[in-house]
């Protein structure tokens, strides 16, 4: 038997349980599994092992999702507007990663996109070739799925992990 909460309930469980639980509880009604169920000791996973935010009841956000903020607002507003928000030109991408999966997106932003049709031309560049992106697209799925959830709200996130030690080599490995 399916269960459908109003979004009453929801609030009433994030109230009594946390911000991230309305989050995971509005993901889980969209069939999106973003609870952690693993750890590389760089970025947290799901069940189904691909990367996922990890945000504290203290609002803390994890590093990787911070790094994908950051990113973001420096690669991808441009097109897609402040905060995964959307805009005139590109659509929210903090509703489009709701939609996709994880190999989707990572396809779309390697080799980009186009539709043609006598109403619209959508055209999405390929940045399979932009360090500054590639080396960061797992970041920039988990804030966009941070976003898409509710988990995390506009803007800057106030409080964030630090950069560890593991995450910073691989960065630079990337990065070379």
């Amino acid at each position: 038997m399916k269960t459908t909460l109003s979004l009453g309930a929801m609030v009433s469980l994030a109230l009594m349980a946390g911000a991230s639980s309305l989050a995971s509880a509005e993901a889980a009604a969209q069939g999106v599994d973003v609870a952690v169920a693993s750890s590389d000791g760089i970025r947290s996973f799901n069940a189904e092992d691909v990367p996922t935010f990890d945000i504290a009841e203290d609002g803390t956000v994890d590093w990787p999702t911070f790094s994908g903020y950051r990113r973001y607002q420096s690669e991808c507003h441009v097109c897609h507007g402040p905060d995964g928000m959307g805009s005139s030109y590109a659509p929210a991408l903090k509703d489009s990663v709701m939609r996709i999966d994880y190999y989707t997106f990572l396809e779309t932003i390697a080799n980009g996109k186009q539709e043609v049709g006598a109403a619209k031309t959508l055209v999405m560049p390929a940045f399979g070739t932009n360090a500054n992106v590639m080396c960061y697209v797992d970041d920039i799925w988990t804030y966009l799925r941070a976003r898409g959830t509710g988990a995390l709200d506009r803007g800057r996130p106030a409080k964030r992990a630090d950069k560890s030690p593991e995450y910073a080599e691989v960065e630079k490995t990337c990065m070379e």
